[in-house]
């Protein structure tokens, strides 16, 4: 799932999207610079043979998002390269491109946003089969919009004709989902897809997506602050915090055996049904190194197991075994 083979399953041919050293910073200020890594030398490959959900999860700010849109070719990297099939996206032609936004579909977080609030929501998905040349008739067309609805558990009669406004938060989130079918992509990036849905809501929208990829075998990169979900949903998974992946591997391996201490700190901050056990009661950061700053791992801060070299050298993902890599001068041989 990463340059490095984390995988459960081994990938074959070339990545469909690749990051490779991928960082994005950006500036602000006149006299004094504030310089903000919102990506921070990211290398990430995600295959489409087999399809598989990857996740890529982490606090809000670990720069997920950036991530995203640096991969759907949204945002240019300021360093870095960041690959389609092979070809760099920076010199691909016109026709290379529309292929790309056609197998790669974005699913955002907030549903709403996505929408004309003048159009009826027939138009967004009358678009996608337009732009892409997918159907040759107004019947061929209703057909397929039919069918893509059902797909995702939504009654054609009771949502089509309807305004964005007239539909539930989760209705429209679907349809999104809907939408993205629609343009038979080999891959979905779904950007925090349930986190403004009700949990009924969320387990639904979630089975839309596994189904989509077990039964139509469309890969998935599920972005999300929620570990469990992840859990619940993934074959693999990539940990991020302040830019950087700092794990990866399969989503068993690493929620139940965690190595990094900041994924140990992640899990350890779930809430339990136990009332009996303390929320968080595990997740104490070095009270000796909150007011540093680290020039090498950015989590030195606020790791419990800081040593001297995580001020100064930035430790690189290295291979724990084919299952788990982990960016941690723990693990460094």
């Amino acid at each position: 799932m990463t340059a490095l083979t984390t995988s459960a399953r081994t990938p074959t041919g070339i990545p469909i999207l690749e990051v490779r050293h991928v960082s994005k910073v950006y500036t602000s200020g006149v006299f004094i610079k504030d310089i903000t890594r919102a990506a921070d030398d990211v290398s990430l490959a995600i295959y489409d043979d087999p399809p598989v959900i990857t996740a890529v999860a982490g606090e809000s700010g670990s720069g997920k998002t950036t991530l995203s849109l640096l991969m759907m070719g949204q945002l240019a990297p300021t360093a870095g390269q960041v690959l389609y099939r092979g070809k760099d996206i920076r010199r691909m032609s016109r026709a290379e491109r529309k292929q790309m936004r056609r197998e790669v579909q974005p699913i955002f977080q907030d549903p709403f946003s996505a929408y004309n609030p003048f159009y009826r929501v027939d138009h967004v998905l009358e678009m996608a089969l337009s732009h892409f040349g997918l159907a040759h008739s107004k019947a061929e067309a209703s057909t397929l919009i039919g069918e893509a609805l059902e797909l995702v558990g939504l009654r054609p009669a009771e949502t089509l004709g309807r305004f964005p406004h007239q539909l539930s938060g989760g209705q429209r989130q679907r349809l999104m989902v809907a939408r993205a079918l629609l343009c038979r992509p080999k891959l979905i990036m779904a950007d925090e897809p349930v986190s403004m849905v009700d949990a009924s809501l969320r387990a639904t929208i979630l089975a839309s997506l596994r189904r989509l990829n077990r039964e139509l075998g469309i890969a998935v990169v599920y972005i999300t602050h929620d570990l469990t979900t992840a859990y619940q949903v993934a074959e693999n998974i990539a940990i991020m915090y302040a830019g950087s992946i700092v794990e990866s591997g399969t989503v068993d391996q690493v929620i139940r055996d965690p190595k990094h201490p900041y994924t140990q700190l992640l899990i350890a901050s779930i809430p339990l049904p136990d009332k009996r056990k303390s929320w968080g009661e595990n997740t104490k950061e070095s009270p000796s190194s909150a007011a540093r700053t680290s020039a090498g791992c950015r989590f030195a801060p606020r790791c419990p197991m800081v040593m001297d070299r995580c001020w100064t050298d930035k430790p690189r993902l290295s291979v724990l075994d084919k299952r788990q890599a982990a960016a941690c001068y723990l693990y460094d041989a």
